[in-house]
């Protein structure tokens, strides 16, 4: 990597923020593309987040990603946010323009992204199952709802974090039908009239973790599709594909979201291929 004084910089900021793989990737498309520039990941804490973007702008940054705590911050900080920003009420992607900062948010497009990839269709006209209704959960459920899901089945222990979801969700799309399941029995029954199971608790980043669903809630040909993305099948996928169901992991989210805030900040399409090599070679050290 030859750095001069036209190299762009890029960087991703958190608080903590070793755990990173945008640099990985990023730098790995970069390279590939012969695209004059570098990926950083920078620790800046969230108190300081809204006085240092301003600051990134000014050194000639190119465009910076946000990790948590730093969505929501930015998010209630920036004056102009594109509408995926507005959909989740966060931000993990700034663009530096002539009129200022504006914040997205690509994480829906990753999901979508990786969903199309693995299994050749979206969420479209699908009952989808949401198991987790967090951070991450949300999203997911938000996503598939303005994207033309029938219904959706919304998981989890916590009742008002469930019917906190399901008021927003309604606010946006009046017609889906939903569901709340909070007993592992309603879940379990209603898991298996899916076509979509996404897993988005998590339970199953540790290697030893079990599958919070059993094998009879699955069924021949559902979609299942657990966000996280550091084994190539979690205890969960495993279960799913041996009762029928086609699994994918989470690491297309991980790259499709990455690869969208590139084009967002250069308008130029980014090496997904490289994208991905280097990202499954830092986490399955393939």
């Amino acid at each position: 990597m030859n750095l001069s004084g036209h190299t762009k910089p890029f960087a991703v900021l958190g608080h903590p923020i070793g755990h990173t793989l945008s640099p990985v990737m990023h730098n790995a498309s970069m390279q590939e593309l012969e695209f004059d520039g570098i990926y950083l990941a920078l620790d800046v804490h969230p108190d300081r987040l809204m006085d240092v973007l301003p600051s990134m702008a000014l050194m000639g940054f190119a465009g910076v990603n946000l990790t948590v705590p730093h969505k929501e911050i930015a998010f209630r900080g920036l004056e102009k946010l594109d509408a995926s920003a507005k959909l989740f009420g966060a931000a993990n992607t700034v663009e530096f323009t002539a009129d200022g900062m504006v914040g997205h948010n690509t994480d829906g497009y990753g999901f979508l992204k990786a969903l199309e990839e693995a299994f050749g269709k979206t969420v479209e006209g699908d009952a989808v199952f949401v198991l987790g209704c967090g951070g991450a959960g949300r999203a997911a459920a938000l996503q598939a709802a303005v994207k033309g899901a029938k219904s959706l089945v919304l998981a989890d222990i916590d009742a008002e974090r469930v019917q906190r979801l399901e008021d927003e969700i309604k606010s946006l799309a009046p017609d889906i039908e939903i569901f709340q399941a909070l007993e592992k029995e309603k879940q379990l029954e209603l898991c298996r009239e899916c076509d979509l199971v996404v897993q988005a608790s998590p339970v199953g980043m540790k290697k030893d973790d079990p599958s919070l669903l059993p094998p009879e809630a699955f069924k021949e040909g559902q979609r299942a599709f657990d966000l996280i993305y550091m084994y190539p099948e979690t205890a969960f996928l495993t279960t799913a594909r041996e009762a029928g169901a086609q699994i994918a992991n989470g690491l297309g989210m991980l790259l499709h979201q990455g690869a969208r805030a590139f084009e967002i900040w250069t308008g130029t399409e980014p090496s997904v291929p490289a994208m991905r090599k280097a990202l499954e070679d830092a986490v399955y050290g393939a």
